[in-house]
């Protein structure tokens, strides 16, 4: 035999055996009851199946030591036998299960033997490899088991290799330092997507600069996918808390491949949302090196160019968090000094640069918060007004706010009213009594192609306010009269957005109704009665229009050109709003107390097509207007016709009011005959 087994647990029948083996030679295992299986050898010697039989036999019947001397006869008879040396194998390996390698380092090397004589013609069986290599797994043999690795690796098909490093990533970690980084190596040529788990382990051993570049490797390749499910931000994450933990440690520059600053920018540019993270982990990154004036200056370049305020938040407070602890630190050392009585005037002279440096930074914060919406929209017309409200008295940056706006701000994707902000503007040179440039300010302006016509209108009634207030009546009727301009008639549509709003502002009704109060206000009847002419002829009149200027022609006893103003904006308008007018037409002309017949036609036309939810109150009227001043009759007549005319809804308290009427003018027997 080619060396002795272990013995078994019992030591007494280890013993016998150990006499037994040492009085007589291999063939004294064979006894009488082996006769039959040794006949079958002989008569099929090339068979596996009478070797199986033989070793079963002796499984059940024979010791140890005579079943590994069937097995060592059978692989050595049949040495191409997988089946064989796989039983014999288990058989030996199965016996030093739970032995110290050490201890039995003898009875171990004789079984990495047998292993060895197997692959000899066995180096195809990836099993015999898993068993050989799992067997040399369980003893201190680094090198030996690294070299069957890779013998293993070299003798087997590609496609079987997955089973030997599935062992071989254990190994790995069992071998630890440059060994295991080696092997992963090796292992990554064929299986990159593992590649977190290689980073894992360079991290784990301190190799932190390999472990860097494989995470650059992997954000490299856009077709990685994580096997743990991790986006390409949470990658970029673990780098850069690496690169910033570790930057002592990780070396850097052209030589190696490695450069911090380019590699954070660029991930500032692919991840526009985590922009504030990346920035204050740059900042981190050099504030870890040691190089504090670096990362202030990309502390600086973060905060002014960052897109939101979140982000700005979270680079505003690191870098506020940071130059607290520089200040903390030379607050401490100059407690220090001055308790062992030393003086240092150049580091008290920093500390009080830091602490003024530190109060600029927090006073600036306002600001660098607005410039921040601003680079967000440059068209937000209220933080430009936050702006010029954050100067407070400095009227020349005021200025210079408002002059970057206007330049800024595109009037049509403005956000807010723009119109406000120019007209602040010139606010801002008559508050200081330069009504000159706020003119010309204000005429600028009015040039601008706001968004809506509306806004153009404010602006233009804005210029006359302003005159209002210096008491320039005369120019702010000539504001006014400038701003109304237009053809002798016009056809120019005001929701026609194809057209510029100082083609429409024209018959802007806020611009007319601003401009008639001011002309009424300071100006004749005879102006004021143009002004309103102007706006019938353009169509533009409103119900309160046509009020307005009856109301002042019968402040002005002018009671005829009244009455017809209501007509012409009769014309102009249908019920529900004719209604009113009529009703307001009505009253006046019947408290004039023109002609009855005039009064009676005025009556017949305005129920001529009234809508009869608007019927009762005219006919009402009609009919009181008939009683006072006309017949009874013809008063019944008028009341008779409202039983049919009005709703449904008023039609029976009409028939009350009607047979009411009628009573109190003929007596209760007409209600019968009307009934």
């Amino acid at each position: 035999m080619p060396g002795t087994l272990l013995p078994p647990r019992s030591s007494r029948q280890h013993a016998q055996m150990d006499r037994t083996s040492a009085s007589r030679p291999d063939f004294y295992l064979i006894t009488d009851q082996d006769t039959v299986y040794e006949q079958d050898l002989l008569r099929d010697a090339g068979s596996v199946k009478p070797w199986l039989a033989y070793i079963e036999f002796k499984q059940q019947h024979g010791t140890l030591y005579e079943q590994a001397f069937i097995m060592e006869r059978a692989c050595r008879q049949l040495p191409r036998s997988y089946k064989l040396w796989k039983m014999y194998l288990e058989f030996r390996t199965k016996h030093l299960k739970g032995r110290n390698p050490t201890v039995y380092r003898a009875e171990f090397q004789k079984v990495n033997a047998l292993f060895e004589r197997a692959l000899i013609l066995l180096n195809k069986m990836p099993r015999i490899w898993e068993m050989y290599l799992s067997f040399l797994l369980l003893q201190p043999l680094v090198t030996q088991s690294r070299r069957t690795f890779d013998r293993a690796l070299r003798a087997l098909p590609v496609t079987q290799h997955n089973r030997i490093w599935r062992l071989y990533k254990g190994f790995a970690h069992s071998a630890s330092g440059p060994t295991a980084v080696k092997i992963w190596a090796r292992y990554m040529q064929i299986h990159p997507e593992n590649a977190e788990d290689y980073i894992e382990l360079l991290v784990e051993m301190g190799h932190y600069t390999e472990a860097v570049k494989m995470f650059m490797d992997i954000l490299d390749n856009p077709r990685f996918q994580s096997k743990n499910g991790k986006s390409s931000f949470q990658l970029w994450t673990e780098m850069v808390e690496l690169l910033v933990s570790k930057a002592k440690k990780i070396e850097t520059g052209p030589q190696v491949g490695i450069d911090v600053d380019a590699i954070l920018r660029s991930g500032i540019d692919r991840f526009a949302d985590q922009r504030g993270k990346l920035w204050a982990g740059l900042a981190t990154y050099w504030i870890t090196k040691g190089n504090f004036e670096k990362a202030r200056d990309i502390f600086e370049e973060g905060i002014t160019t960052v897109m939101t305020v979140r982000d700005f938040t979270l680079i505003f407070d690191s870098y506020v968090e940071f130059e607290e602890s520089i200040i903390g630190s030379l607050m401490e050392a100059a407690a220090v000094r001055s308790e062992k009585g030393k003086l240092d005037e150049e580091a008290d002279f920093d500390l009080d640069l830091r602490m003024l440096r530190f109060e600029q930074l927090m006073d600036r914060r306002p600001f660098l918060v607005n410039d921040v919406l601003l680079r967000q929209n440059p068209h937000n017309v209220i933080e430009w007004e936050k702006r010029v409200a954050l100067w407070g008295a400095n009227k020349q940056e005021a200025v210079d706010t408002y002059t970057a706006a206007i330049a800024a701000i595109n009037p049509k994707k403005a956000h807010g009213k723009f119109s406000e902000l120019w007209v602040n503007y010139a606010k801002l040179y008559e508050n200081g009594g330069d009504l000159d440039t706020a003119r010309v300010i204000l005429d600028k302006a009015v040039k601008v192609p706001f968004k809506s016509v509306a806004e153009l209108a404010e602006t233009w009634c804005e210029w006359a306010e302003m005159e209002l207030r210096g008491e320039n009546f005369d120019r702010a009727v000539d504001v006014m009269a400038k701003a109304t301009q237009a053809p002798k008639k016009s056809t120019v549509d005001y929701f026609d957005e194809t057209l510029s709003p100082q083609q429409r502002v024209h018959k802007s009704w806020k611009l007319w109704s601003f401009y008639v109060d001011l002309v009424e206000s300071v100006s004749s009847l005879e102006e004021t009665r143009k002004v309103y002419e102007r706006i019938f002829e353009l169509r533009i009149a409103t119900p309160q229009t046509v009020v307005n200027y009856a109301n002042l022609l019968e402040e002005s006893k002018y009671f005829e050109d009244s009455f017809k103003v209501y007509e012409r904006g009769l014309d102009l308008f249908s019920y529900p709003v004719a209604f009113e007018l009529w009703n307001l037409y009505l009253t006046k002309a019947v408290d004039r107390k023109i002609g009855i017949e005039r009064l009676r036609d005025l009556f017949e036309q305005a129920l001529d097509e009234c809508p009869p939810k608007f019927a009762k109150p005219l006919y009402l009227m009609y009919g009181n207007l008939e009683e006072e001043r006309g017949l009874a009759r013809h008063a019944m007549r008028i009341y008779e016709r409202a039983t049919r005319a009005v709703s449904d809804e008023d039609r029976f308290e009409m028939f009350e009011f009607y047979i009411t009427k009628s009573a109190s003018n003929f007596g209760l027997t007409s209600t019968e005959t009307n009934l």
